[in-house]
């Protein structure tokens, strides 16, 4: 089991991007499957450099570049899905009720400019968040022990 926690930081992020692309693709766009994995990613973010080092400071050190790596991928995935859809906000002859996302404001074009904010900005800003969450979770836990 520690040799699932030395393998190269490199690889590790391959073996993210990977499973972040599929929890994208269960989610059909719409990353909630991502922001979920946020929580696992903490845990393991935290093993692997508790691996390296017995430090505190170096720990929280690393935590917060990994963690906003691993929501700049998603944030870059997001983008690139909805992005496109961007210059329809333009077009004055767009039918916004009628392109399949909910309706969660009372005007249609801010339902849907509310939609891509979610998608783009607000979503990968969660899975930071619950990447943070996991991580200081399972830090604790390591301290716990080590005491």
């Amino acid at each position: 089991m520690n040799k699932l926690f030395t393998i190269k930081p490199g690889w590790a992020f391959g073996i993210y991007i990977v499973l972040d692309t599929i929890c994208v693709g269960m989610g059909m766009g719409v990353p909630i499957f991502c922001i979920l994995f946020g929580f696992p990613v903490g845990w393991y973010m935290v093993r692997m450099v508790v691996a390296t080092t017995d430090q505190i400071r170096k720990v929280l050190r690393k935590l917060l570049p990994c963690a906003a790596a691993t929501s700049a991928f998603t944030f870059v995935v997001m983008t690139v899905i909805w992005g496109r859809c961007i210059p329809m906000l333009f077009d004055p002859g767009m039918d916004y009720a009628n392109f399949g996302i909910p309706m969660i404001l009372y005007d249609p074009k801010a339902s849907f400019i509310g939609w891509l904010v979610l998608m783009i900005v607000v979503s990968p800003f969660l899975q930071l968040l619950a990447t943070l969450f996991g991580s200081h979770l399972t830090l604790l836990a390591w301290l716990k022990s080590k005491v």
